[in-house]
């Protein structure tokens, strides 16, 4: 067998398997992060995950997600089919391997893969374990196989079933809701946005979704096919697709630098913002890492050079940093690595040292070329860069006259800020209120020991549409950050947050259940999203969640927070009953307010959380931004969901 054979060759001997799975079950969460919806979600990425490898290694080019009527998953893929003869290390397949031993996989063969996805190969295992039933069907060597598990356990031994031309492999699964007892509902959606990403990271590859749940209006499933030619320079124009560019062309390029391959794609736009997303081998590293400080040292030296010899700083008196190079810009760079290092809190932030430079060289060259060969973009760039270092400064003034106010007051804290009794901030929380009316109810119905109250006038900035200096300057925006007791951030990066010095870890955004509360709750997150985004993924953010109506008969009453809800307590209370609609909080009085939306025991708050950055940078932008065509479809296509007052 010749070596190109060698390294093509896949089979029993290539399956790794590298420790037993004997406390997934007993401790999931330190497999797929937690328990809830996203760990849920985990599951089937795992399985997907091994399909990409496939395709990343040139042997798939179709990957289809099912899910199916009873909430179970099928996913299927036209690879090599994981291997089915037998392991000699473990005496049973090299299907059975892979499906119930952690860590078993081709990927630990560097023969098999060069480089795979997935955060800590854990793999299809986990899956398996975590799921009440699990089907593994393998096409391979012009035969289909399959073998049952029960929650991890293989019913019986590896069997053909049948005879077929086809290579590949499906996995069908149903999560176990002995551990995940919060539900086994997916979210087409969360599936949707990931599958996406997927396919624009992977150009060629063809990823199919179907929900057989819904149905469309001519009886077909619900469903959607992701496939991208251009991979991502189509990814930059759908993330800026809410925004107006100011270069008419993606800037983009794709090679290999020190045998690590690197893809970039960058344009500048309008806003005021700065979107940079990273990935490793399909790793979304939110975190960052030592590919992202290559892209912006090679952004940074090679604009800034370009700057200087144009002669078009000769007349700024201020300095241009780091920041001003990036303002408007929204970037994806993407890498493999053969083997990553991650570290940081939720290890996705890439610690391989190697990748700064190489990365660091391809943007230069990339943009160095650009640059020459579009004078008069690159003439637009930099007068946006000059731009964004006036208002930097500007921004600077501003952030140091709260600062002062903070020192001189004492403290700072805003004069409308009721404030708790409780000094710990882990036991803390503070409500941000809509209007000085519903304020005052919340002053009085709550717990002055542990809930602080801190009453917002209006609809606060939008961020979206401002620059730094217009959001500092802003009195509301002001009063949440001195109430909150974080530090407004520095020049070198101005949303910085020191979270040691969170007065409250709970913040709890409480607006009235109609158009307007949601939309001063949408502003008050793109704020959070834009200038805080530490206190969102630190898990300190949530919504309030006020009933819709209260039903009464008597002394008898409940509160309703759906519709549904409502028209089963009248069928409850019978004849005679009454039933107010709530479409404010101030219609509330203190004690209605407590029992319903403040008291700990009985209330629902939601979490805020960022599943996908990617998607919650798009989905800001468009409900928040200028382009209102975004805006409309959306509303149009979620109005199901709405519930408008007339």
């Amino acid at each position: 067998m010749s070596e190109e054979q060698k390294k093509g060759a896949y089979g029993a001997d290539s399956i790794q398997a590298l420790e037993g799975m004997e406390h997934v079950r007993m401790r999931p969460s330190m497999y797929i992060g937690d328990v809830g919806v996203r760990g849920l979600h985990h599951l089937i990425y795992e399985v997907v995950d091994n399909s990409i490898d496939e395709a990343m290694a040139g042997y798939c080019d179709t990957i289809t997600v099912t899910i199916n009527k009873d909430e179970s998953i099928t996913i299927r893929d036209n690879g090599r089919g994981i291997p089915v003869d037998m392991h000699k290390k473990e005496g049973v397949s090299a299907l059975e391997v892979v499906m119930t031993k952690i860590g078993a996989g081709g990927k630990f063969d560097k023969d098999s893969y060069k480089v795979s996805g997935g955060l800590h190969g854990v793999g299809v295992s986990v899956v398996n374990a975590l799921s009440e039933r699990l089907v593994a069907t393998v096409y391979r060597q012009g035969k289909v196989w399959e073998q049952e598990y029960e929650r991890g356990v293989a019913l019986y031994p590896i069997k053909t079933i049948g005879e077929t031309d086809e290579t590949g492999t499906q996995v069908t699964f149903k999560p176990d809701p002995q551990i995940f007892t919060g539900g086994t509902i997916f979210i087409y959606d969360t599936l949707a946005s990931r599958l996406r990403e997927l396919a624009y990271l992977n150009k060629g590859l063809t990823i199919k979704l179907e929900d057989e749940r819904e149905y469309e209006k001519d009886g077909s499933y619900r469903g959607e096919t992701f496939y991208s030619e251009e991979g991502l320079k189509e990814y930059i124009r759908f993330l800026d697709g809410n925004r107006e560019p100011i270069i008419a062309e993606v800037i983009s390029m794709e090679g290999e630098k020190n045998d690590i391959p690197v893809e970039v794609a960058m344009v500048y736009n309008t806003s005021f913002n700065e979107n940079l997303f990273s990935y490793v081998n399909n790793i979304n590293t939110h975190e960052g890492g030592t590919h992202l400080t290559g892209f912006r040292r090679g952004l940074t030296t090679t604009l800034k050079k370009y700057a200087e010899t144009s002669g078009m700083l000769d007349k700024v008196k201020f300095d241009i940093a780091g920041d001003d190079f990036r303002e408007g810009l929204t970037a994806i760079v993407s890498v493999k690595v053969q083997e990553p290092q991650f570290e940081g809190q939720t290890k996705t932030k890439l610690g391989n040292r190697e990748v700064s430079a190489a990365v660091s060289q391809a943007v230069s060259e990339m943009l160095e070329n650009y640059l020459e060969e579009n004078p008069n973009d690159a003439k637009t760039i930099i007068e946006k860069v000059i731009i964004a270092a006036q208002a930097r400064h500007a921004a600077r003034k501003a952030r140091d006259m709260v600062q002062r106010k903070t020192v001189m007051s004492g403290g700072g804290l805003p004069g409308k800020l009721s404030d708790c009794a409780e000094q710990d901030p882990e036991k803390c929380e503070v409500f941000l209120v809509e209007g000085d009316s519903a304020g005052g109810t919340a002053k009085q119905g709550r717990d002055r020991h542990f809930q602080a109250i801190l009453p917002l006038r209006g609809k606060i900035l939008n961020v979206e549409k401002a620059m730094s200096h217009r959001v500092f300057d802003n009195e509301e925006i002001r009063n949440i950050f001195t109430a909150l007791g974080v530090t407004i951030g520095t020049e070198e990066d101005s949303k910085a947050l020191n979270l040691e010095k969170l007065r409250y870890h709970k913040v709890v955004i409480m607006c009235d259940a109609d158009v307007d509360g949601s939309h001063i709750a949408t502003l008050i997150l793109t704020f959070f999203y834009r200038y805080m985004r530490g206190l969102v993924e630190g898990g300190h953010v949530y919504i309030a969640t006020p009933p819709l109506y209260m039903v009464k008969r008597g002394s008898k009453k409940d509160y309703a927070w759906t519709d549904e809800e409502r028209d089963a307590l009248i069928e409850e209370f019978g004849k005679g009953s009454t039933v107010q609609r709530y479409k404010g909080l101030g219609e509330m009085n203190a004690e209605q307010l407590w029992d319903t939306t403040m008291n700990p025991e009985h209330r629902t708050l939601r979490q805020v959380v960022i599943d996908n950055d990617v998607e919650a940078d798009r989905i800001f932008s468009m409900l928040m931004g200028d382009e209102v065509p975004p805006r409309k479809e959306f509303i149009e296509r979620n109005a199901k969901y709405a519930n408008i007052d007339a």
